[in-house]
């Protein structure tokens, strides 16, 4: 991909991976992703705000050598430090010998391990600081959270141009760069919602910050770090809203209190449906179903999960461990926003019952409160075995109630 206007002052020089799958292990990318970093030209300075993805070094090289000379370069901003933002920012500072690198103070910390370099000189930068490149000033705010402590946006001013890191950005390659060339809009808003589930679902109380803190600024370009630029003319109003929309935090009235097993042969189930019933003996209007989580969508389940005021969880023992359907599950508990939140484990076993404490170990961990010790039932649970399911659940309720 060549070099790309965006405005009379600003150039895309990123990199586009329409190929990749999968990102940063855990995130299907059904459309690639973009390494996206920009040149901002001033009448006396350059800058070059985000670097890009080391295995994409001479492309992006040659993106940049286009636009401008490299020894050129006075400023390089690094928004963000992650390696997909920040990985070639090791061989720029030979090509850019010149250029100061610029980020928060959290972020000129984590450069120092990233590089490998210890004295790698990065200038902490302030939020509401600004800098003048000559015409064109760009101005730093910082954004913590959103979505990695060092994290910052950059906004010119002159080009009402919003450098804006990860925030209102998807993994979507699409070469033109600019969203007013969008074609299949269905299928970029589809990464985009996938996008912000991923990466800021988490972060939503840092969203909503986010949000306040660009609300007052001019914005025509929102020049992000993966996806095609957004205007004002395309999908910059459309984005925006809906980060409105995906940050709210809903209250669940009735009470949502799930519960989620695997079973074999409908021992730990049953276990399952007394826990159930325990649950409406203390609040009759509860949301409260079970799932069989072999028989439902793994995203579906980890969102009713984690949009619970509590929630139950049992598996049985399978080669002195859980089965993988429920760790796959507990994977998805979004721990940042779930600390203390009540939850039960329960499950049969035949020989060793290793599954329930190993559960329990995991959950606590992730700093829920486990409510009791977990229960476990020795190959098909009997009325002393149900009696004890029923009083978890009630013990589980009574928890939120």
């Amino acid at each position: 991909m060549a070099a790309i206007k965006i405005t009379d002052r600003i150039y895309s020089v990123g990199v586009q991976n329409p190929d990749l799958e999968v990102f940063d292990i855990v995130m299907a990318t059904e459309f690639g992703t973009s390494y996206n970093s920009y040149i901002v030209k001033g009448e006396g300075k350059t800058a070059l705000v985000e670097t890009s993805h080391a295995d994409f070094f001479d492309e992006y090289k040659s993106n940049i050598t286009s636009v401008t000379d490299p020894a050129k370069i006075d400023y390089i901003i690094v928004n963000h430090t992650e390696p997909d933002h920040s990985g070639a920012l090791a061989a720029l500072t030979e090509l850019c010998p010149k250029a100061q690198i610029l980020a928060t103070a959290v972020g000129a910390n984590y450069l120092k391990n990233i590089t490998n370099r210890s004295d790698l000189s990065v200038r902490p930068v302030k939020d509401g600081e600004e800098l003048d490149l000559g015409g064109v000033t760009l101005k730093f705010v910082v954004a913590p959270l959103l979505h990695w402590p060092d994290s910052m946006m950059t906004y010119c001013k002159e080009e009402k141009a919003l450098f804006s890191c990860d925030f209102l950005g998807a993994h979507y390659s699409f070469a033109p760069m600019l969203d007013t060339e969008l074609k299949d809009t269905e299928g970029y808003r589809r990464a985009f919602k996938e996008y912000f589930d991923a990466i800021f679902g988490p972060f939503k109380p840092f969203v909503v910050a986010g949000l306040a803190k660009i609300s007052a600024l001019d914005i025509e370009y929102v020049c992000n770090s993966h996806g095609p630029v957004l205007t004002s003319a395309g999908q910059l109003g459309y984005a925006v809203a809906e980060y409105g929309k995906m940050s709210r935090i809903v209250k669940n009235d009735p009470k949502k209190i799930p519960v989620f097993y695997c079973s074999a042969y409908g021992c730990t189930a049953a276990l399952a449906e007394k826990i159930r019933e325990g649950v409406l003996s203390v609040l009759p209007t509860a949301e409260c179903k079970t799932y069989d989580i072999i028989k439902h969508d793994l995203s579906v389940l980890a969102a009713q999960l984690n949009s619970s005021n509590a929630f139950a969880i049992g598996s049985p023992t399978l080669n002195a461990d859980a089965v993988p359907p429920v760790w796959n599950l507990i994977a998805s508990v979004d721990a940042i926003n779930i600390k203390k939140r009540p939850a039960a484990v329960f499950g049969s076993y035949g020989w060793s019952g290793e599954a329930v404490p190993a559960i329990v170990a995991r959950l606590t961990a992730l700093k829920l409160n486990v409510v009791g010790e977990g229960l476990k039932a020795c190959f098909v649970p009997g009325d002393a075995d149900l009696s004890k399911a029923f009083e978890l659940g009630a013990l589980l309720a009574q928890s939120i109630a």
